[in-house]
């Protein structure tokens, strides 16, 4: 049986900041809400007549002007997006939504507001934990959201079209999430850099655009289809990792990416939404629930806990831990993270990397010797 290839669609809509797609859908009166992280809720940018885009910045090679702006321990994920907003690469963006879920996210908040300004720049108060009050607070902070979405762009933020929007949302999530289950057979027929290119695809687009090709792309994956070979089955976890690049250089080394514990990949990503009568208080509960980023204050047992069931439901053989440079919850949690997964007998490997793809070859080096380690 043939292996089954990634569609071109789903490529050619990462080269790019602002793909193709956002285009058409601004064209038909849509307005393109930026995000840059995952405690925004999707379902609450995608009221009718507004869409939601997580932003990227593929194709950036050095931050020149961002460094002139920001500090030297910011992280080059917040550095890249700000050198291209400078460079007007997202111009064509309607509006801005932020979290203040790291101190180095709330820098680029306050650039893009002194430097490029937008029509819309929006910032979530996230709480550090979950608890009663904490989601009260937090869906108050949406309903704020809501109600600034509706007087800047004229769309309806009731609860009821929320609700839509959520069921909206799920049959998306639903799709994405058959696809995932995939990945925990013994020669799964979508590899993690595949993986990788549909969730980044599709959540760098309107997702009425590319639901069909999500469909059609699941059909020919349950015919059956085989997998590249591989030596060992791996766990990504760690912080922000939007290049499908990346997974693929460990998956060609030999390791074979089944999971990604990262608040940019499968978990916990394709959650189901609950559906009721109450859709702010709801996403609040689910956002404070998601404790897979340190900024979460009192949750680091529960992280570990996540972890280790990952691995037992994937049957991963190890884990890759990647942290960004200068990321400074990841930075202060990795250490003990290791830790307690050694003890608890998991192979482990602790990269460091920056945002833009480097060091090829060694990367590839430290993969290959973790994989030996595994006596794989």
């Amino acid at each position: 049986m043939n292996q089954t290839v990634i569609p071109d669609f789903f490529r050619q809509i990462l080269d790019q900041p602002v793909n193709n797609l956002v285009d058409q859908a601004q064209e038909q009166g849509k307005k393109a809400i930026a995000y840059t992280c995952s405690y925004v809720p999707q379902p609450l940018l995608s009221l009718d007549g507004v869409f939601p885009i997580r932003v990227r910045a593929p194709g950036v090679v050095g931050t020149p002007m961002a460094d002139t702006y920001l500090s030297s321990v910011i992280c080059s994920y917040t550095r890249s997006v700000l050198e291209l907003a400078l460079e007007w690469a997202f111009d064509s963006l309607d509006g801005w939504v932020f979290a203040a879920s790291c101190d180095h996210l709330r820098r680029l908040y306050d650039n893009l507001d002194y430097l490029n300004k937008p029509a819309f720049n929006h910032m979530i108060d996230m709480p550090h934990r979950g608890g009663a009050a904490a989601e009260k607070w937090l869906a108050e902070e949406y309903k704020s959201l809501g109600a600034a979405l509706a007087e800047s762009f004229g769309v309806d933020a009731s609860p009821q079209a929320l609700s839509r929007s959520i069921k909206e949302h799920n049959a998306y999530l639903s799709v994405m999430r058959e696809i995932s289950k995939m990945r925990k057979q013994d020669n799964p027929p979508v590899t993690g850099a595949m993986f990788q290119t549909l969730l980044a695809a599709s959540t760098s687009a309107p997702k009425d655009m590319v639901m069909d090709e999500l469909k059609a792309l699941l059909a020919r994956l349950r015919e059956g289809n085989e997998g590249k070979p591989y030596r060992a089955r791996v766990l990504l976890a760690g912080s922000h990792c939007d290049d499908p690049g990346y997974i693929d250089v460990i998956e060609k080394t030999g390791g074979l990416v089944v999971a990604e514990r990262t608040c940019t990949g499968s978990i916990p990503a394709l959650a189901p939404i609950p559906e009721n009568d109450a859709p702010y208080e709801t996403l609040a509960g689910q956002a404070l629930a998601n404790i897979s980023c340190p900024r979460m204050m009192e949750s680091f047992q529960a992280r570990v806990d996540e972890i280790l069931e990952a691995v037992e439901e994937y049957r991963a053989d190890g884990v890759v831990l990647q942290t960004m440079k200068f990321c400074d919850t990841w930075g202060v949690e990795s250490g003990p993270m290791v830790q307690e997964l050694r003890k608890a007998g998991i192979p482990i490997l602790k990269l460091e990397r920056e945002y833009a793809m480097s060091s090829e070859g060694q990367l590839q080096t430290r993969i290959q010797a973790f994989l030996e380690s595994m006596g794989k």
